[in-house]
């Protein structure tokens, strides 16, 4: 194919029909091109309607546009916008340098597009019809937009760098007879990604993605039946929100439309007042997000996850500031955080699975905030339970640690008391009947009511006791005067004196019986004492 005359006219040889003829010509203005009859029925891409040879245009005539297009008019810029066209034949612009701008709306094409290693401005294909679009290692100076595209053999952005946003809103993408519907491992996006109301049948794979602002799946379909994993974005770097949430009003998605680009939003409502309705992400698959990195927060809001027993909702090592958890409550599958660090969490009690299906070691956090009901601290330890099928000591330490940080002592000594009880389960019977008599009578240290509820009775029996069995003195005409209670008393606490219990000498049982409440004194007074420091430290 010869490169046309500097005059725009196009080479003789390329038999331009009446259809690629006015394209030409709108090119070299600059304007859309539509080939629309007018009639929605008619003009769905995705329709059975045919379209006569009055919209049909050749790909090698948009290729020759693009690549090596005439100039414009005198007071123009050249662009190719085609509206309402069937393309024929493969749109190759692979390795190839495109400087127009190019905007496709309401096309079908026959055969796939090809952009792998090209070099272009900004490209939009809106509510077209691609069997396959491939553009591994593209480079855009701006968008790629993909709305409401139907792409049936699915996507390929293997390590393309899109230098503004990348656009899948609404889009329908199948994987045909692979196991990939969008393969766009590596892809590189400077500003945002948005995939709102994407519906997929086939794996998203994302593994290494970057991307320079937020990632938005509102109200998105992932299905992949035919294997384990739906989205698989493991290493994905978000430098600010990662939203796996409901499509509704506050984050109806932008999609974009006209040139220039002005954007329209997707109107959730239906005229006459009525409520808005609200669109679930759900995913059919396991999600693995394992070593992520999300510089403002990660948020799975709401959403609908199916999972097979195998399969898993995988946040291994991922870090960020702030973590939103609160999907809807999966039937199977596991719900994985091991090794995750995490400032903030914000969840709620039940998205959490509870029969051992929730996998959290290593997970640490700052601060634990319900974001819906309530989640107090007994809720809290029904979740590590559910985390740790076999006691281990962290996940406990790791949630008195936070209560402690935050004021709340109570609630620390009340999960560290937990921990000492769930690691008496694995001890042999000596250590259970030890740990057993220390939970009953101090319980274990952390309940210092206790320990001088005990005292108190220990001090009671002993007055009683001595008094009816009063010891003599240990000299005579030197001893004070006898007082059970104080003499109780002084048996009991371990510093303070008064002077009995070195004046009276007990003898057989009731000496035995002084040892006793010495011994039980130390243990139960250091108890009280542990218990009043933090409150005193506090005053």
């Amino acid at each position: 194919m010869s490169e046309p005359p500097d005059s725009g006219e196009p080479p003789p040889e390329l038999r331009l029909t009446t259809a690629e003829w006015g394209l030409w010509q709108a090119f070299r203005n600059g304007t859309e091109h539509d080939l629309r009859c007018g009639e929605p029925e008619l003009d769905d891409p995705n329709g059975d309607h045919p379209w006569g040879p009055e919209r049909t245009v050749r790909a090698r005539v948009i290729a020759l546009l693009l690549l090596h297009g005439p100039p414009p008019l005198l007071g123009r810029v050249s662009s190719l916008h085609l509206t309402g066209a069937v393309v024929t034949g493969c749109l190759d612009l692979a390795g190839g340098s495109v400087e127009p701008y190019f905007e496709l709306r309401s096309c079908r094409f026959e055969d796939e597009v090809r952009m792998p290693e090209a070099r272009v401005s900004t490209v939009r294909f809106v509510d077209c019809y691609l069997p396959r679009f491939d553009a591994a290692r593209l480079t855009t100076e701006g968008d790629l937009h993909l709305p409401r595209c139907s792409i049936p053999e699915g996507i390929k952005l293997t390590d393309a760098t899109i230098g503004t946003d990348l656009l899948l809103n609404e889009a329908t993408v199948g994987s045909g007879r692979r196991t990939r519907a969008i393969a766009a491992d590596g892809v590189n996006v400077s500003q945002e990604l948005q995939a709102s109301l994407l519906v997929t049948d086939g794996q998203v794979s994302l593994r290494g993605a970057a991307v320079g602002s937020s990632l938005h799946m509102f109200g998105s379909v992932l299905r992949n039946p035919r294997g384990r994993v739906a989205l698989f974005a493991p290493q994905m770097t978000v430098d600010q929100v990662a939203s796996f949430a409901d499509a509704g009003r506050g984050n109806a998605p932008q999609l974009y439309g006209a040139t220039p680009p002005a954007g329209t939003r997707y109107d959730f409502s239906t005229r006459g007042g009525t409520r808005w309705r609200t669109k679930h992400f759900e995913c059919t698959g396991g999600m693995v997000l394992d070593d992520g990195r999300f510089g403002s927060s990660l948020v799975i809001e709401n959403a609908r996850l199916e999972m097979q027993r195998d399969q898993e909702l995988s946040l291994r090592r991922i870090t960020t500031p702030e973590l939103t958890f609160t999907p809807q409550l999966p039937e199977r599958g596991l719900v994985v955080l091991s090794g995750a660090s995490v400032e903030k969490l914000m969840d709620r009690a039940s998205s959490w699975p509870q029969d051992h299906r929730l996998w959290m070691a290593g997970f640490t956090y700052s601060h634990a905030i319900p974001k819906e009901g309530h989640f107090n601290v007994r809720e809290r330890l029904q979740w590590i339970n559910a985390a740790t099928a076999e006691y281990a000591p962290e996940p406990y330490e790791q949630l008195a640690a936070m209560y402690r940080n935050g004021g709340e002592d109570t609630n620390a000594r009340i999960v560290l008391l937990a921990k000492q009880r769930r690691r008496r389960e694995t001890l042999p019977l000596p250590g259970k009947v030890w740990g057993v008599l220390q939970d009953w009578t101090v319980a274990y240290g952390y309940r210092p009511a206790q320990a001088a509820l005990w005292m108190a009775v220990l001090w009671l029996t002993g007055a009683l006791l001595f008094e009816a069995h009063r010891p003599p003195a240990l000299k005579d005409g030197e001893a004070p005067h006898w007082n059970a209670t104080l003499y109780a008393l002084d048996l009991l606490l371990p510093v303070i004196s008064f002077g009995q219990d070195t004046a009276w000498d007990p003898a057989g049982g009731y000496q035995w019986i002084a040892a006793v409440m010495v011994l039980a004194g130390w243990v139960l007074a250091t108890t009280v004492a542990a218990g009043a420091t933090p409150l005193l430290r506090r005053q």
